[in-house]
């Protein structure tokens, strides 16, 4: 399996934090934010990593993290040249994956926990994709997952009125698929591609699974959520935790 981290945007909600600098080279804990995710997909046995990250801010990147062999890993960076949503940062990465499953991070998605036990599950999967939704406080902000007991119905980007109180956070495995199914996208409202609309292609397809993200898990992307950000990984000395998913043991 090959890790794919999405470091790009604006950081709007941050500014002007990020009138200078990439969101995602922000101090959370002792590190830039950008560690993290790189860390997370070491911690699952993924080696072979992706960077995807903005025009103006690859220089600072690259600076940043090198050869990724500080991480135990190697590092590969792409371009994105504009803002167009997660599945066109994804979209991408197609000729890295070479065919390759793949597990997918925002770079601003902080998990208390590794999610090896995620990747495991997802490598014994025959197909499809695999999500991971954590039940929030307000789940406006997110993708939003409808549920029955064993699968997920429907996931609705930003609703109003959400259906349930779970978000589908920042990590993501798919087969190689998945950019078959981000080819025949469109843009939404709001004009991105959106990887609520390929989660949604998987859905109708019966192959979407997911798992409930163990333990605390916040996206840094505004300040209330930088500021827990640095809680979780001050408290944790940017350690990520290892836990047993068959008792919950850590």
């Amino acid at each position: 399996m090959k890790g794919i981290i999405l470091a790009g945007g604006m950081g709007t909600r941050l500014f002007p934090l990020t009138k200078a600098t990439n969101k995602h080279l922000l101090p959370v804990g002792l590190e830039p934010m950008i560690h993290h995710p790189i860390k997370q997909l070491v911690s699952a046995g993924i080696r072979d990593i992706l960077v995807v990250t903005s025009t103006d801010h690859m220089g600072d990147v690259v600076r940043c993290l090198g050869s990724g062999a500080e991480f135990g890993c190697t590092l590969t960076y792409k371009v994105q040249e504009s803002a167009s949503g997660i599945a066109d940062a994804l979209a991408l990465a197609e000729g890295f994956a070479g065919g390759s499953p793949i597990c997918v991070l925002l770079g601003d998605n902080i998990f208390e926990y590794s999610i090896a036990p995620y990747a495991l599950r997802f490598r014994k999967q025959t197909g499809g994709a695999r999500v991971l939704l954590k039940e929030v406080g307000d789940p406006s902000r997110y993708g939003v997952a409808a549920l029955d007991e064993k699968h997920v119905l429907e996931i609705e980007e930003k609703p109003a009125q959400p259906k349930s109180s779970f978000a589908v956070v920042g990590c993501y495995f798919y087969h190689c698929d998945v950019f078959d199914k981000i080819r025949t996208i469109a843009p939404s409202g709001r004009g991105e591609f959106e990887i609520t609309t390929v989660n949604n292609l998987y859905i109708a397809d019966g192959k979407l699974q997911f798992d409930i993200c163990h333990g605390r898990w916040t996206d840094a992307g505004q300040f209330e959520s930088l500021q827990e950000a640095n809680s979780i990984l001050f408290q944790n000395r940017n350690e990520i935790l290892r836990w047993n998913p068959d008792d919950g043991t850590t």
